[in-house]
């Protein structure tokens, strides 16, 4: 399996899983060129993608989805409010019709190969959903937009050999910066993104001997910088209550316009 970003970030979101025989995006929040681009670079076409995981329906998520999924005729795969939620947003217009495939979160299903779970996730949309994505012995999960986390959340992610995790911000520079006062207690709260400190927490709360990779994603362009992220993430997890320390595992950052190496698992 095969575990990518083609773009991580708040200002546009777009995540490859793929295996020999099924490929899949998470999310489509940028245009169709780049997306188109991306999938170039890893020899695969639109036309070959089986489906399209939307978190939810906001426009860094779901940005190019229209046209990108009208081109290639692609499904669809978002719970039914995140759906309702993307056909009244003006900036998406309206999808493709037939396309559309409801999940409900916690309700297992398969793309070809690939076992796929979503799991609710604490954020101010409609219906978010993560992602867990299982196939051939191997699971790889992306997990972003989420204010907190709890125990149903690890449990949906014991046992990963790779994740992409959300380190949205360092918490003193979105206290002491330019937002407003509205929108630092937007993302700082319950329902809004996960910090480099608590993505560090989470991260040491599945760490396995068996975990290969994690990717920090949907890193602030305002509040976060790459090198403090993977820093945080790492102090975090040494000085944690587990058997690890951050050196342990390789802990890259993804890029909000460039890809991402790729993991394979």
């Amino acid at each position: 399996m095969r575990l990518v970003s083609i773009a991580s970030g708040s200002s546009g979101n777009c995540i490859y899983i793929g295996t020999d025989t099924t490929h899949i995006l998470v999310d489509a929040g940028i245009s169709t060129k780049r997306i188109e681009e991306g999938l170039a670079g890893l020899g695969i076409k639109g036309s070959e993608l089986s489906g399209i995981l939307v978190t939810h329906e906001h426009s860094d998520h779901v940005g190019g989805l229209r046209v990108f999924s009208k081109k290639h005729e692609i499904p669809i795969y978002t719970t039914r409010e995140t759906y309702e939620g993307i056909l009244s947003s003006r900036s998406v217009g309206e999808l493709p019709g037939g396309l559309h495939r409801e999940i409900f979160p916690d309700g297992v299903f398969r793309i070809g190969d690939m076992t796929i779970t979503p799991f609710s996730t604490c954020h101010d949309a409609a219906n978010p959903c993560a992602f867990r994505v299982d196939a051939g012995g191997s699971s790889v999960a992306v997990v972003t937009d989420l204010g907190n986390y709890s125990q149903y959340t690890i449990n949906h992610l014991l046992g990963l050999d790779a994740v992409l995790l959300e380190a949205n911000h360092d918490v003193r520079m979105l206290e002491t910066g330019p937002y407003p006062y509205y929108l630092k207690r937007r993302i700082m709260g319950n329902s809004g993104h996960l910090s480099n400190d608590c993505a560090g927490r989470l991260l040491g709360e599945i760490l396995h001997d068996g975990f290969q990779k994690a990717i920090l994603g949907h890193l602030s362009k305002e509040n976060n910088y790459a090198d403090l992220a993977y820093e945080t993430v790492r102090l975090e997890i040494t000085e944690g209550e587990n058997a690890y320390r951050g050196t342990d595992f390789d802990i890259v950052v993804a890029d909000r316009k460039e890809m991402s190496e790729t993991v394979y698992i």
